[in-house]
């Protein structure tokens, strides 16, 4: 047993640090029952997540069902300093109204797929704030300046004269203190997160914690595109929080390669399952789409349920398969004579008319059902149905 949970760990993973630890922290609890706890941090700087957050997640319940006691942790201390990791910028600070938004829409969503009875949640503003100045300082004493201008995004941004803030050099010393403070015994985080996961390693040292987590590091989930990282900034991703319909159907747009990538990462489904349906669809048992839309049913119904899953399965099928109009269109009325692609854009179709004009002229916009290429054209008065692609549809009402 203790080889399967091994190999469940590792699944997916970019690098471990320190396996042998992690390997007798799972054999011990096959021994004795003996729990660990397993730490990941979360700054609560917005209020959604997207399946790209739930990777970690993910790996947070492989561990609960080896062993594992989960240490959810909300910076809300260090939240308001703001990550630096990849950022090219100084983080604009939140204030203590957006955190406490943004943790109970965290904590919410997190438990759909973590076990609470396995969970502890824990703030970190509880034991930083009572550091105190000669803590700060004691804390600042492990790290040099050159050190961390070793950091990738902190030299380029020193190399390019962009300012950083001194508070900024603190992150990594903060996060890794909570790591001395809780005795973790594991941290998991992205691989862009590596340089503050070792940060933790270092300091239960340098406190003589007389341990030092092993790290595991998780890759970046690739978008929609299934080429750029899952952002809400480049469009292609999916919100948990998102209508079933729109996270099935979003799912369903994926490519086949892709479609494993967010097997090994996003389902619950074993090793031994998984590659026992990639044999299937190589050796067209299944077919791909069958095997996309299995995957599609899973994640929607784990943030909903399977009956709302299995209506925006049937509800896909019926607009995009038999080619008929969704029910629960929005409408919109609009003046006499709008141009198409600012009602495309006032309709929430397209984010700009220039994109909007490039799908009118690639034939990606219909009227009614019907293909056009006219991207100067106006609307006169009457109600059309407008859609962009086979998944955007609006009925507009021009008047």
């Amino acid at each position: 047993m203790v080889n399967v949970a091994l190999e469940e760990i590792g699944r997916g993973t970019a690098e471990i640090i320190d396996i042998e630890r992690i390997e007798k922290l799972v054999t011990k609890y096959y021994e004795d029952g003996t729990t660990y706890t397993v730490k990941a941090g979360f700054d609560p700087t917005a209020p959604d997540l997207h399946l790209g957050h739930t990777v970690l997640l993910q790996k947070l319940a492989t561990f609960q069902k080896f062993g594992g006691r989960v240490q959810f942790l909300i910076g809300d201390f260090t939240a308001m300093i703001g990550d630096p990791t990849g950022k090219s910028a100084t983080r604009k600070v939140l204030t203590k109204e957006d955190i406490v938004k943004n943790i109970t829409s965290y904590t919410e969503q997190a438990f759909k797929i973590l076990d609470e009875s396995k969970t502890t949640i824990v703030y970190n503003n509880d034991w930083l704030e009572k550091l105190g100045a000669d803590g700060m300082l004691q804390l600042a004493s492990n790290l040099t300046v050159a050190r961390m201008l070793e950091r990738d995004d902190f030299s380029k941004r020193y190399a390019s004269n962009t300012p950083i803030a001194v508070s900024e050099f603190m992150y990594p010393l903060l996060q890794g203190y909570d790591s001395v403070h809780l005795r973790s015994d594991i941290e998991i985080g992205g691989t862009d997160q590596k340089f503050n996961l070792l940060m933790g390693r270092q300091l239960q040292k340098a406190y003589e914690i007389k341990k030092q987590q092993a790290v595991l590091m998780m890759p970046i989930l690739e978008g929609l595109d299934g080429v750029n990282k899952m952002s809400k900034s480049l469009g292609n991703y999916i919100g948990v929080t998102e209508e079933p319909k729109n996270i099935y159907g979003k799912l369903l747009s994926i490519s086949d390669e892709l479609m494993w990538r967010y097997y090994e990462l996003l389902s619950e489904k074993s090793l031994n399952e998984i590659a026992q349906l990639k044999e299937d669809v190589a050796s067209r048992t299944v077919h791909p789409k069958t095997a996309k839309e299995n995957l599609a049913l899973e994640i929607t119904t784990r943030f909903y349920n399977e009956e709302l899953a299995t209506l925006a399965k049937e509800e896909f099928n019926s607009v995009f398969k038999a080619k008929k109009l969704p029910t629960d269109m929005a409408e919109f009325e609009m003046e006499d004579g709008i141009w198409i692609c600012q009602a495309l854009v006032d309709a929430g179709l397209e984010p700009s008319t220039s994109q909007a004009r490039r799908d009118v002229k690639q034939n990606a916009v219909s009227i009614d059902q019907e293909k056009i290429s006219d991207d100067k054209l106006n609307l006169t008065m009457g109600e059309y149905i407008i859609q962009v692609g086979k998944k955007r549809f609006a009925k507009l009402k021009v008047v």
